[in-house]
């Protein structure tokens, strides 16, 4: 379906803010728009890449599972952010299944449109080279958690690589997502995911909600053990 309000759409968008009117046009004209229940997939593993995708309103997880039948949550994807392009770029298929944790809606870009935009946009090619490079960046620090950092270090500083401004620019500050999963991302049980996060909200840098977590204090998340106040 088209996108409801390509306006609110694109003002958000980080790249979208870049481009040359008439390549905002063609992008406006050719992005379609999806909606996925909680618990829905955006693609799975293995699924044919035809498509470079954008969180509108929602929330997604980027995950897998061992040979031994063990979910492993490698990333989130909050409103604002766009996804996928390496697949795109390699032309090969997609490596992870992405759900939809709560109800989303998802913004479509045809893979026509993509390389269009390569071909033609020198600011959305800048604007690739520095998320390709937030994203390896992000996923080099996952490794230095898990090897270096205590397990409460470790739950912060993924939660506040959450907000990264290339991958996920328009997040709110109030994350719909359960302990189980804050599990995953920081390579931990529920239970000790548990015990992080009570030390985290002594210290005044989150909140523990209903369903989810509110970060009062990202700047602290981001320096934690460091000047943590409490």
């Amino acid at each position: 379906m088209p996108i409801s309000d390509p306006r609110l759409l694109f003002g958000k968008t980080m790249w979208a803010r870049m481009l040359a009117p008439e390549h905002l046009r063609k992008v406006e004209a050719d992005v379609s728009e999806r909606l996925v229940p909680a618990g829905g997939y955006v693609w799975h593993k293995g699924d044919i890449v035809d498509q470079w995708m954008g969180v509108a309103e929602g929330f997604l997880k980027m995950s897998g599972v061992s040979p031994e039948g063990k979910i492993v949550t490698f990333s989130c994807m909050l409103p604002g952010g766009w996804f996928g392009e390496g697949s795109l770029l390699k032309n090969e298929a997609r490596k992870y299944d992405v759900i939809a944790l709560r109800d989303t809606r998802i913004a479509c870009m045809p893979m026509s449109t993509f390389n269009w935009l390569l071909d033609n946009s020198i600011p959305f090619n800048r604007f690739l080279l520095s998320q390709l490079n937030e994203r390896l960046g992000f996923f080099i620090s996952l490794v230095e958690y898990d090897r270096m950092l205590d397990t409460d270090t470790r739950v912060a500083r993924c939660l506040a690589a959450m907000f990264n401004p290339y991958l996920n620019p328009g997040g709110s500050m109030q994350l719909q997502i359960s302990q189980e999963e804050i599990g995953y991302i920081s390579s931990v049980s529920r239970q000790r995911a548990n015990q992080a996060l009570q030390v985290l909200e002594k210290k005044k840098l989150l909140s523990v909600d209903y369903g989810g977590i509110t970060i009062l204090d990202l700047d602290g998340l981001r320096r934690f053990p460091d000047e943590a106040v409490g």
